[in-house]
């Protein structure tokens, strides 16, 4: 997997050259830091793979972006990092800069479209569990340093229920957990769910039903799992909304161009706005207030 991710570069590399890291040089100005924001950690996650995650968290940040917020997409799939390949970018510095260099965090940050911040992992590096208790600490003392820059922080955490995928999704504020109405889908959506209810029963998390054919398609498959959590879990689920099939959103993959910047009329692309402001909307006092999630992740990581 490894040897195709690090071919499928190769070929982006000569086809697409990522836009702002071409032109800048190290002096080049960094993100403006906004003091004294509050930053929303969500993490957003899936049972399994292909059920289009990745693809909904860098629209979902873009359509943030363009009602006025502050975001910042880190790419926390550690096993196979595809915010870049989606995008059809190369970053100058990846999360392995961030790990074996001692660099600022706005210098590995990189911008993406709408001024979102892009914080990306890299493939085949699953050795940072593995890092000392004081390179943990250093990596994470320099990750809590976004959180001057965002108001939306979004983590792209790996699909299933791994170490590294929990240590994500339990140290964040709130967890948006993906599904389609596959049975397999849903199946792996109510593993993840039970999984992080073993642990914290208490955690904020909403559903996002994707690739549905309509919103009835999308209510069925959220009372299922609203059902059963609720049943078998004790747990409230909430509802963040549904993203209809949209034949926009393959165009926007081949052309490694978000359906939100590409195809900002699309059905795909309305759906994820009304999902963006149902996220804004939400009040304060139903989000759980922050303890430090990069301190979080330390503890979860040892």
């Amino acid at each position: 997997m490894g040897d195709q991710a690090q071919k499928l570069r190769e070929m982006i590399k000569l086809r697409k050259n990522f836009p702002k890291e071409a032109k800048e040089k190290d002096e080049e100005k960094s993100p403006t830091p906004a003091p004294g924001i509050d930053s929303r950690v969500v993490a957003v996650t899936s049972g399994k793979g292909g059920v289009g995650k990745t693809n909904f968290t860098i629209n979902l940040g873009i359509t943030l972006a363009k009602a006025g917020k502050k975001v910042v997409i880190f790419d926390a799939d550690l096993g196979l990092a595809n915010i870049d390949v989606i995008l059809g970018s190369i970053p100058k510095y990846t999360l392995v800069d961030l790990m074996e260099r001692d660099l600022p965090i706005e210098k590995v940050m990189s911008e993406g479209p709408e001024g979102i911040g892009i914080i990306s992992g890299a493939s085949g590096i699953e050795g940072l569990m593995d890092m000392s208790p004081e390179k943990v600490e250093g990596l994470t003392r320099r990750f809590s340093e976004i959180s001057r820059y965002a108001d939306f922080i979004l983590i792209d955490t790996g699909a299933g229920i791994s170490k590294s995928v929990l240590s994500f999704v339990l140290a964040a504020q709130e967890v948006l957990v993906i599904s389609t109405p596959e049975p397999t889908s849903i199946t792996d959506a109510y593993a993840v769910i039970k999984a992080i209810g073993n642990q914290d029963r208490d955690k904020s998390i909403q559903l996002l039903i994707n690739k549905v054919k309509d919103s009835k398609e999308g209510r069925e498959v959220y009372h299922k799992l609203q059902r059963v959590g609720k049943e078998f879990l004790q747990m409230e689920i909430g509802l963040l909304g549904f993203v209809r099939e949209d034949p926009s959103v393959v165009k926007a993959v081949y052309s490694q161009n978000p359906f939100a910047v590409q195809f900002p009329a699309c059905h795909a692309a309305k759906d994820i706005e009304a999902a963006a402001r149902k996220l804004v909307s939400k009040e304060a006092d139903e989000i759980k207030e922050d303890q430090g999630f990069f301190q979080k992740v330390i503890g979860l990581f040892k």
